[in-house]
């Protein structure tokens, strides 16, 4: 089997930013959430506060002013062209996403893509809640072992060194760089 990660692997950019500026544009109202994302953003990442999931739950507010599933629906209508060509190069049967990105965002693109789910973060759609941890880091290898005990994974994708974790389950494991794709070297 082989394994991705979603945003800027096989994605052609970060789907969660595409998807609130998308929302931005069509809902005036979330520019009333700034300046409390402004504050979660400098407490995360200025000050070191706090985790990941906090932030992304306090950025994911704008969820409330979001019409599910239309903006959902409209939203991949216009970006599954970011999908990026290798993709469909490598695509297997059994492929699995596996993302920080919200579940809910990811599903609808993964049944088009023939992945039956993937395995990502669990945020309610309308309260932009976490149900879970943020799926990154160790907490992918946790995710994909609960749900693939013993499955072999052959090939790994990922753009970013904080997949390490989930790059060591794997027999051979990729770095993608835009369209570049080369392999993973562990320091």
């Amino acid at each position: 089997m082989n394994v991705y990660d979603f945003d800027n692997t096989i994605y052609d950019g970060d789907s969660t930013a595409d998807f609130y500026i998308f929302c931005l544009k069509r809902h005036k109202k979330i520019l009333t959430l700034l300046p409390k994302l402004a504050g979660a953003f400098a407490k995360f990442y200025v000050f070191k506060k706090g985790t990941k999931t906090q932030f992304k739950q306090v950025m994911f507010t704008f969820l409330k002013f979001a019409d599910f599933p239309k903006d959902l629906e409209d939203f991949w209508e216009l970006h599954r062209k970011k999908i990026k060509k290798w993709y469909f190069k490598t695509k297997k049967i059994d492929d699995v996403i596996i993302s920080a990105s919200p579940e809910f965002l990811l599903a609808p693109i993964c049944k088009e893509l023939g992945i039956p789910f993937p395995i990502a973060s669990k945020v309610d759609f309308k309260s932009g809640v976490y149900t879970g941890i943020n799926c990154h880091g160790e907490e992918k290898v946790r995710r994909f072992r609960e749900i693939y005990p013993d499955s072999r994974i052959e090939n790994f994708y990922s753009d970013s060194k904080s997949d390490a974790p989930m790059a060591k389950q794997a027999e051979r494991a990729y770095l993608v760089k835009g369209d570049n794709i080369s392999n993973w070297i562990y320091k």
